[in-house]
Formats: structure tokens, sequence, C-alpha cells
């Protein structure tokens, strides 16, 4: 599942491509998008913003015509976007099996266009997202009701990331390990298997330990980690947490199950945890 750095680039590769232009067409295979679209339509709207809500991706779709775009809703501040009444917003996630694509017109597509859930067209570019398993085509006020968007934690890859906020949503999930509870989108937007994995390493914390088990200071750690190494890493190409001089020991610990921990020598181990049986890499030793 892409992290909140992955979202990050995403949005912003979308945004130069089609931020301010006006959209020409657009396709979906997503039947509830269909409807939308068949009664208040796309095409002909301006691609006003793009934007990750953590690992949720926005792209504000805004009235250009004579009738106007509308008057300005009241937005929650932690929605971090400015709506007006008659915005449409096309909302992604794409968990394991979604991504965006950006072509030209012409330029041959690297997947099967019968895997495309949504397309934007622009005279200048093509930009179809991928077997994502949430498209949803909302309304203003739709947006700012989602249950999804508006449970979100804290954006830990953002300027205005909040780290009180982020620190007492965590101990609200006093009895859950902390490599799954800070995968919790409501407690902390971004973090993913890798960030989970490659921060509780830095920090010397165990991923099997509850939350109740961690000192102030610990969270506190684990938290800062998290937002610091997001933030590093939102204009990179290639994510890594190790800022060593070799590019081939990027990571510390995420997907080197069976090799040496780069610490202690002791072999690196995976588990699964939580009800979806996600990865954790950890060092047994540095870990305890």
């Amino acid at each position: 599942m892409p992290e909140g750095d992955t979202l990050f680039r995403i949005a912003t590769t979308l945004r130069k491509a089609l931020g301010g232009n006006t959209l020409t067409h657009f396709e979906t295979s997503v039947d509830g998008a269909a409807l939308v679209n068949a009664r208040t339509p796309v095409a002909g709207r301006s691609v006003h913003a793009v934007e990750a809500l953590g690992k949720h991706l926005l792209i504000v779709l805004r009235r250009v015509d004579s009738s106007g775009p509308g008057e300005p809703i009241n937005v929650p501040e932690s929605f971090g976007l400015s709506l007006l009444s008659l915005d449409l917003i096309l909302h992604t996630h794409l968990r394991m099996t979604g991504s965006w694509h950006i072509y030209r017109p012409g330029e041959p597509w690297q997947k099967p266009t019968h895997y495309a859930k949504a397309v934007l067209h622009t005279e200048a570019f093509i930009a179809p997202c991928f077997s994502a398993p949430v498209v949803e085509l909302l309304t203003a006020r739709e947006a700012t009701r989602h249950p999804q968007l508006m449970s979100r934690g804290p954006d830990a890859i953002t300027d205005e990331f909040d780290p009180v906020v982020a620190h007492a949503r965590l101990r609200r999930r006093a009895e859950l390990p902390i490599g799954v509870a800070i995968m919790d989108q409501r407690a902390m937007s971004g973090v993913g298997n890798v960030y989970k994995s490659e921060v509780l390493f830095l920090k010397r914390v165990s991923p099997f330990a509850p939350v109740a088990q961690l000192s102030d200071e610990t969270l506190a750690a684990i938290i800062a980690e998290s937002h610091k190494l997001l933030a590093l890493n939102q204009d990179r190409g290639i994510r890594r947490t190790n800022f060593g001089l070799s590019d081939r020991d990027r990571l510390w610990v995420y997907g080197r199950s069976g090799n040496p921990c780069r610490v202690c020598a002791t072999t690196i181990k995976m588990l699964r945890q939580g009800l979806d049986g996600r990865s954790t890499y950890f060092c047994p030793v540095c870990q305890l």
C-alpha cells in the first residue's frame, strides 16, 4: 500500500500536469461515479486542486461556466481544503493495487485500458487511475462528511502536523501493539508498513510492545521520527531511511528478513501483525 510520501509525490505530479487546466473528457467504470457524472458532468470543469490527505488523494473539480462555481462552504479545519458549494471531488484510495499514470495524447498506456477506473483528459495530458479499490465522485458537502476523510489523524508528512494530537490519539489505543497503532490512520495519517518497521527500529522499540507500556518520551520520539522521515522523503524518487553513503543500503530492516542487522548482525525477522496480517520487519536483539 502506498505510504504518505508516495501519495504526496503522486499529488505533486498530477498537480503539475493537470492543475488549472480544463477537463475535456472524463471516463469512469465505477457505477457510483458514473451516476454522479451523468447528473453533474465533470467535463468542462477545471482541476482546481490536487491534494494528498494521508493515504487519500483528492482532486477538486471546479465549475468555470457562466453560472459560477458556487459559494464557499464551511469546511472543518482538519480537512485542509477550501471548497465551494458546486465543487466535485474525485476521491481515490489506492490501497495495494491502485496507481495513477500520466500520458500525452496518443502515447501508449503501460496497463490495459479495462483496468482504468477513472480517466481525466485535458488538451495536454491524459491521467488514468488504474485498479484503485476506492474511486468516488463526491459533492463538496459529501466530502466534508465522509467518514474516512473526516476521521483521519494528523497528517505526519505536512508542516502543519500536530504531534500532540497524534500522541493523544495513540494513547487511546493503549492495548494495541505499537506496530499496529501507528498504522491506524485515525491516529496518525501517512505511516505504512515501511515507515512502521523503520521508525520502530531506529527508536529501538519492539513493534509488539503495547502502547500502554511505552513512556511518553518514547511515544513522542516515535511520532517525531515518523514526521521527520516522511518529510525527508516527500521529494525523493527513491525512499530511504538510512542516509549512509551506499545507495544499496537505503533501509534498515524493511524487506530484509533473513539478512543481518546493519547494527548488530543478528538475523532480521518478519512477523505479521494486526487483523490485516501486515508484515513487520524487526531486529530481535536491537528491539528487545
